[in-house]
């Protein structure tokens, strides 16, 4: 009976232990400040960004590193072309970059390349729809029924950029021609809502087949943008 609960005490210990730390390294990940200078090695990218849009950036970054805390290490994928373009500078500041993910994850994040990812992963879009899902409750939206897309899905359209990965939630309704066509832009973010069935921090359990609704365009940035995590 000693060794029961003994056992039992120690497995809360650890359970709290995890969700304390858990807990810290989110709030370090929503206080962070970026190193300085970011914003004119951004700006050699994108020339029209003002000070106000980078801080936009700069929060829709956080939000995936928010993403990627939250998803157990598996594989997240990124929405945004601009937001990716921001986390390939700050991997450039290589010791400040450590520093962050030492503190923020407890391991380094490692930037994995669309090309890298294997054909299934990029054909499931399940790093995407990880990403939706977190993105939808880091901003308490219902991630079945959200009302407006999540900043890491607008952030391109929003700020009109060139090549970037611009979502609505409906395509249908907006009239709007799949990305699995030649002259498609759009993405639905609306796919990940059918699509996805998900539940807890392992992220969306529907983790095959493609993604349902607007003609069963994949979505997003697979192929595009890659993503990180395990």
């Amino acid at each position: 009976m000693f060794w029961i609960i003994f056992i039992f005490i120690i497995v809360i210990i650890y359970v709290l232990s995890r969700f304390f730390r858990s807990q810290g390294r989110d709030a370090y990940i929503k206080k962070f400040k970026f190193p300085q200078g970011l914003y004119r090695r951004l700006s050699k990218h994108h020339p029209n960004l003002t000070e106000a849009e980078f801080q936009l950036v700069s929060d829709s970054l956080r939000q995936f590193f928010l993403i990627h805390l939250r998803s157990g290490r598996k594989l997240v994928s990124m929405p945004s072309q601009i937001t990716d373009d921001l986390w390939h500078e700050f991997i450039l500041y290589t010791k400040a970059y450590q520093t962050f993910c030492q503190k923020a994850f407890g391991h380094f994040l490692h930037h994995t390349p669309a090309a890298a990812l294997s054909e299934k992963q990029q054909k499931s879009n399940a790093g995407l729809r990880r990403s939706w899902f977190h993105a939808c409750q880091i901003e308490n939206m219902n991630t079945r029924v959200p009302q407006s897309l999540p900043l890491i899905f607008a952030i391109d359209a929003l700020l009109n950029v060139p090549n970037g990965f611009h979502y609505v939630m409906d395509c249908k309704k907006a009239g709007l021609v799949a990305p699995n066509s030649h002259n498609a832009t759009i993405y639905c973010g609306g796919d990940f809502v059918k699509a996805s069935s998900c539940s807890g921090s392992s992220g969306c359990t529907n983790d095959g087949g493609d993604s349902s609704g607007c003609n069963g365009c994949s979505g997003g940035c697979s192929g595009g943008c890659g993503g990180g995590g395990d």
